[in-house]
């Protein structure tokens, strides 16, 4: 009923799903053997030792792979097929879910899958793209395991199949890389240099493959793919290709629990939270805050705390609750006192004064447009205050998160009717895009653009508007502005 397998290996995969499902050993013979007798597959038998044996590495015979796919998909709600379940076949894992299994090999190979795919994959600004990625349960609860998912990684000895060894030499060059790649995607975006931090993280995962090093060495190696899959993530996410970006950050995640590095996980997961929130799944966004910040409760550094506060208090925001994001916004405050730059991991140095700011003077520009008490004028107030000192505090290298200020300062100028500060604002934004190449500041002119339309009987709101539209090419615009408005108006 098998065949013995050269080199044979335990079957990780099989185990995973086996595990989603709730079945035991017997229950997936009893399952499978019952559907065999359905299928008219009477010779199809299997028992509890046979399922031992499918588990040490032994491939069924057909039918029972597919017989073994259908029992388990049916258990845990996803299609699966016979090499989702690591039964032979044209791939191992599916990088287009994100149930990846939670282990070293599995982490490995969909990487350097996703990597190998992604070196072929056009620059585009599809809008229909951000219709495809997962959200609500089919991504929270997979994710949700990276809370309980231990690190399986071992070290690998030199032999025949592995190359040289490697050491932290390896690592910290690795790092420095990745420190090089988002200095350049704060300073001209993420469209320049997406295509080599993919391949730098093919090279990187290669290594993981094919080398020798010892288990502290393969632990920061897989934290050091993971952080730079957060910076392929977020530079996908910043050129509009959200599939791909949400794929990237999925391996990067569980990268980072093979690192054993929870506060580096809760950092792509908050990056994982912005793309959400970006697409209007505002809920999602929340609910993957509140799981960064659960599974990083031991690690967290005061500046993590304070970030995932701080976005915490804009998602409530956005979905009304004003007094809970009050609460959130206090708490992002207080601990952004107890932080010490030179004790943060280097993933947090973008969280400084200005990212505070900016983020809570962002929060307090939503609350403004969606309180209509005595309060609004008082938030507005608060939420100008807190951009204009993200600005007056920005390096002068962070040109996009400058046009990102730009363009809150001119949102909130809008939510109290002043139009000649939203038209001074909106042009210093997009001035600033002309020298970013970033679709996520052509999305947030583009809402401006709509947001000003109540106000297109003033002659500074339709210069304001006329410019966006120069700004923005007219094919993004006319892919992007039916999804905003639908965005803005959910908001």
């Amino acid at each position: 009923m098998g065949r013995p397998a050269l080199n044979r290996q335990p079957n990780t995969l099989l185990a995973h799903w086996l595990v989603r499902s709730g079945l035991s050993n017997v229950g997936l013979a009893r399952a499978v053997a019952q559907l065999a007798r359905a299928q008219g597959h009477r010779q199809v038998s299997p028992d509890e030792s046979r399922v031992r044996r499918w588990l040490a590495g032994e491939t069924p015979r057909e039918p029972l792979p597919e017989l073994i796919a259908s029992v388990l998909a049916e258990r845990v709600g996803l299609p699966l097929t016979g090499p989702d379940l690591g039964f032979p076949g044209s791939r191992t894992i599916r990088v287009d879910r994100p149930d990846l299994p939670w282990n070293a090999a599995g982490t490995v190979e969909a990487i350097a899958l996703l990597t190998r795919s992604e070196l072929m994959l056009p620059h585009t600004r599809n809008g229909e793209d951000a219709t495809r990625i997962h959200h609500g349960e089919h991504l929270l609860t997979p994710l949700g395991l990276w809370i309980s998912a231990k690190g399986t990684v071992t070290g690998q000895p030199h032999t025949g199949a592995r190359g040289r060894h490697i050491g932290m030499t390896e690592v910290n060059g690795l790092r420095e890389l990745t420190r090089m790649f988002r200095d350049s995607d704060n300073r001209l975006g993420g469209m320049l240099s997406r295509k080599a931090v993919i391949a730098q993280m093919a090279d990187a995962t290669a290594m993981l493959d094919n080398c020798a090093y010892t288990e502290r060495v393969g632990r920061h190696l897989f934290a050091a793919v993971a952080d730079l899959g957060s910076v392929a993530g977020w530079m996908s996410f910043d050129s509009g290709l959200h599939t791909s970006a949400q794929k990237v950050f999925i391996a990067a995640l569980h990268a980072a629990s093979e690192g054993e590095d929870q506060a580096l996980g809760a950092h792509i997961l908050q990056c994982m939270a912005r793309q959400m929130s970006h697409l209007g799944h505002i809920d999602d966004a929340l609910d993957l805050v509140h799981l960064a910040q659960y599974g990083a409760r031991r690690q967290a550094s005061p500046a993590t705390i304070s970030m995932l506060a701080a976005l915490e208090a804009r998602f409530h925001a956005l979905l009304g609750a004003f007094d809970e994001s009050e609460r959130a916004a206090g708490r992002a405050e207080e601990a952004f006192t107890r932080i010490n730059p030179a004790e943060e991991p280097t993933h947090m140095e973008f969280f400084d004064l200005a990212e505070l700011c900016s983020t809570l003077g962002v929060v307090h520009q939503i609350s403004a447009k969606g309180d209509t008490s005595t309060r609004r004028s008082d938030r507005a107030e608060k939420s100008l205050s807190l951009l204009n000192q993200a600005l007056a505090e920005r390096p002068a290298h962070r040109v996009r998160s400058q046009a990102f200020d730009h363009l809150g300062l001119a949102r909130t100028h809008l939510v109290v009717g002043e139009l000649a500060g939203a038209r001074q604002e909106s042009a210093a934004a997009v001035k600033l895009f002309g020298a970013v190449n970033s679709t996520r500041v052509a999305d947030r002119l583009i809402e401006l653009h709509d947001e000003a339309g109540p106000f297109s009987a003033s002659s500074e709101t339709n210069e304001l508007r006329e410019e966006i539209r120069q700004a923005v090419s007219p094919t993004s615009y006319a892919k992007c502005e039916a999804p905003r408005r639908e965005q803005a108006h959910r908001h």
